[in-house]
């Protein structure tokens, strides 16, 4: 696919927008006052493959406690604003390194015009990001209700807001928890600007219903060619979130690095345990998430090395046994509880030729 072409803007040291790659967001779930904790949960997000955690920033006191957060973290960090632009202010001064903020929520013009003043000061990122909740009341009844010319004029007025400011280090964000209203405004806000998009589906839902939709909705989003960063938005751990990105980028072949796991459905043909099997298998290759390689799992000699010739590496089963091979080719057979030993052996003989 060809990817719109955004400018680019600097989050801390993470670019955004260019020909970069798409960059994967989160966002924590802990009481951001409680610097530990969140830090905590960073970290794992990082371990993750989060390249970019967002905050919730909602008084003085979790303001206070971002110095502490950004000292022992690795990865940009983003203050979450709505409704106090003073808020936005103190997480300025705090060192972050993006602010996402509602302009349409963060109250007075003079608020704003103080907010973007402090931005330009230090060329710190603002998102500007409309939700369909959140909708001004002008959009609403302009277009008959909540529509994607709605929130997608609403996005755009915004960025000229502060355009007139004389600021332009912004991203856009358009966000709504139906996914073709979604594919839709991003269409639009997409055609108008080349401000880099944020691309997610808001409220998606718990970690199975809400990954789909979101696989959905953000896959739709940039087969389009459109997006410079993604969050995936569940309800449970954020870590969640991150695996889901990694793998919604990864089918689309806009990330290369981890390692892939393909299995099949499984039928009346399979005489392995075939479904542990390959959840072993996903969960060994998480500890190779540096490595780019492609492994299979097949459940018998019809989905087996010839279907999957196109992996680095995969096993097949047969009866309580199976094939180990590599690239099609076979290896050799082994009995069912020896392939997995088998098959993290090779991962590792790979891992070592392929740096």
């Amino acid at each position: 696919m060809e990817r719109r072409k955004a400018r680019l803007v600097y989050i801390g040291a993470r670019p955004v927008g260019g020909n970069h790659p798409i960059a994967i967001q989160s966002m924590c779930n802990t009481k951001t006052e409680d610097a530990a904790a969140t830090v905590a949960q960073i970290l794992r997000l990082e371990k993750a493959g989060c390249e970019i955690v967002r905050v919730t920033v909602p008084s003085l006191e979790a303001a206070r406690a971002l110095p502490a957060i950004k000292a022992q973290i690795h990865i940009p960090l983003v203050a979450d604003i709505h409704f106090d632009y003073k808020l936005a202010i103190a997480a300025m001064e705090a060192g972050v390194d993006k602010v996402r903020i509602n302009p349409g929520n963060i109250g007075s013009p003079e608020g704003v015009k103080a907010l973007v003043e402090r931005a330009a000061r230090d060329n710190i990122p603002l998102r500007v990001g409309v939700n369909s909740g959140s909708l001004e009341k002008r959009f609403i009844e302009k277009y008959g209700g909540v529509t994607p010319e709605g929130l997608a004029e609403s996005a755009l007025a915004q960025a000229a807001m502060i355009e007139a400011l004389g600021y332009q280090n912004l991203v856009i964000s358009i966000k709504s928890s139906r996914v073709p209203m979604s594919i839709r405004a991003h269409e639009i806000v997409a055609g108008r600007c080349d401000y880099p998009l944020h691309v997610g589906i808001t409220e998606a839902g718990t970690l199975y219903s809400g990954t789909v939709k979101s696989a959905v909705g953000i896959g739709a989003i940039l087969s389009r060619g459109i997006g410079d960063t993604i969050r995936v938005s569940l309800t449970g751990d954020p870590v969640e979130e991150v695996k889901a990105a990694k793998q919604i980028l990864q089918s689309l072949g806009l990330r290369q690095e981890g390692i892939e796991v393909i299995s099949c459905p499984t039928c009346g043909r399979t005489q392995i345990d075939l479904i542990s099997l390959a959840e072993q298998v996903e969960a060994m290759a998480a500890r190779y998430a540096d490595k780019t390689l492609t492994i299979a799992v097949m459940g018998c000699a019809v989905n087996g090395p010839g279907e999957a010739r196109e992996a680095d590496l995969g096993i097949a089963g047969g009866k309580k046994e199976g094939l180990l091979f590599k690239k099609g080719e076979i290896l050799r057979k082994l009995p069912e509880e020896a392939l997995l030993k088998a098959l993290e052996e090779e991962i590792q003989k790979w891992s070592e030729t392929h740096v």
